[in-house]
């Protein structure tokens, strides 16, 4: 079910501010510097409830849909938590495999600019306009996906994806020369797991 928002035009095309209300957007970015404004419990909450049941997150998200009729966070504590561990779980991935300090602020500076921040505005971009687009029931006109909904489905993805590849894995690739066989069944394991994610996550959506 897509989530329902302001009526497009007669012809159908999207109005200009179906991208996202521009209050709706400013809010939220006022939000970020307002740190004792933001529900940061919640959103470990979340964080935790992503790995041991997903559906739980989406079945929040419809909550609130219904509550605040808003499908996508209006609380930025996510968006910062994961920023936040992403600077943390890249410095822990340079220490481990023992990067050289330019490399290790290269390194950074491409995970947290491009791998977090740019592709989690290309894909979200992508998705939004490919299922507002294509995906719409030519019956229901006046339904349409937020945005920032789009965005919030990637950080959700995002999250486990991140935790695996840089942290559990890494101390994996540790410990494979004295338990190999283990580690290397537990490596595989966590990439079935990675991909197990990004299909359930691509489901939640739709």
């Amino acid at each position: 079910m897509l989530p329902v928002s302001s009526p497009t035009k007669p012809d159908g095309k999207f109005r200009k501010d179906s991208f996202s209300s521009t209050k709706q957007k400013w809010k939220f970015l006022r939000r970020i510097y307002k740190y004792k404004h933001m529900d940061f419990e919640f959103a470990a909450w979340q964080m935790l409830y992503l790995f041991i049941a997903p559906k739980k997150v989406y079945k929040n998200f419809r909550y609130q849909s219904e509550t605040k009729h808003q499908w996508a966070r209006d609380d930025p504590a996510f968006l910062v938590l994961v920023a936040a561990v992403v600077v943390v779980s890249s410095i822990f991935y340079s220490v481990i495999l023992r990067f050289k300090i330019q490399f290790f602020f290269l390194h950074l500076l491409w995970v947290v600019f491009f791998d977090y921040l740019i592709m989690a505005l290309l894909i979200a971009t992508a998705f939004w306009y490919c299922v507002n687009r294509l995906m719409r029931r030519p019956d229901c006109p006046n339904q349409w996906v937020e945005w920032q909904y789009s965005f919030d489905v990637h950080l959700n993805a995002f999250f486990p994806f991140l935790v695996i590849l840089h942290i559990v894995q890494v101390l994996l690739m540790q410990g494979e020369c004295a338990f190999w066989p283990v580690c290397h069944i537990c490596g595989v394991s966590s990439g079935l797991l990675l991909l197990a994610g990004a299909w359930n996550s691509g489901l939640l959506v739709v």
